[in-house]
C-alpha cells in the first residue's frame, strides 16, 4: 500500500468515526486552538479535532509467528556479533589479552549469526509449503491449462454439430439417399 493510499484510508476511516469535540481547534491541525481564537466568529460551524493518531487494526501480520520469532532472533544475534567483533577490534587495537578470545568468540558468533539468517530463510520456506497457498502458475502449467480448454471447447463444438444435425432429423450422416 502506497503512501497515497494509506492517507486516503486514513482518512475514510476519520470520516466514517463521529468526531469527539474538545474545543475549538486550530484549522488544519491537530490541536486545539487558544480560547479567543473561536470567539471571533460565532456563527461558524464548531470545528472537530483531528486526531494526531489513528490505530487501524491490522489486516494480517506482515510474517507469520514462527517466522517472526526465529527473525527477532537472527536479529538479536546478529547485534551481539557486531558488538563482539567491535569489542575484538578495540581490543586488538588496544594492545589487551582479551583480543584473542574476543577474536575467536567473534567468529564463532558469525557462524551462529550466519546459522540464525539460514533459520529464517527455512523457517519461512517451511511455513509458505505447510500453510502458505502459492497461486503463481508457471508457464508450463499455463501452456497445458490453455490445452485442455482448446480440446474442451472442440468437443464441445463437435457435440453441437452433431446435436444440430440430429435436430434436423438426420441419422448422423452428411447426405441422406
Amino acid at each position: 500500500m502506497g503512501t497515497a493510499e494509506r492517507r486516503e484510508a486514513s482518512e475514510e476511516s476519520v470520516a466514517g468515526r463521529p468526531a469527539a469535540r474538545q474545543g475549538p481547534a486550530a484549522p488544519g491541525k491537530g490541536f486545539p486552538a487558544p480560547a479567543h481564537a473561536g470567539k471571533a466568529a460565532r456563527d461558524e460551524q464548531p470545528r472537530t479535532v483531528r486526531p494526531l493518531w489513528v490505530e487501524e487494526p491490522a489486516r494480517r501480520h506482515p510474517m507469520p509467528d514462527p517466522v517472526r520469532t526465529a527473525a527477532v532472533r537472527a536479529v538479536i544475534v546478529i547485534a551481539v556479533t557486531l558488538i563482539q567483533a567491535m569489542v575484538a577490534f578495540l581490543c586488538t587495537m588496544a594492545g589487551s589479552w582479551l583480543a584473542f578470545p574476543m577474536v575467536v568468540s567473534s567468529v564463532v558468533s558469525t557462524v551462529v549469526a550466519t546459522w540464525a539468517v539460514v533459520d529464517v530463510w527455512v523457517t519461512r520456506q517451511v511455513w509458505s509449503q505447510r500453510y502458505g497457498v502459492v497461486s503463481e502458475p508457471s508457464s508450463t502449467a499455463r501452456a497445458l491449462r490453455r490445452e485442455r480448454r482448446a480440446r474442451r471447447r472442440q468437443e464441445r463444438t463437435a457435440l453441437r454439430e452433431q446435436e444440430r444435425i440430429r435436430r434436423r432429423g438426420g441419422t448422423g450422416r452428411l447426405s441422406h439417399s
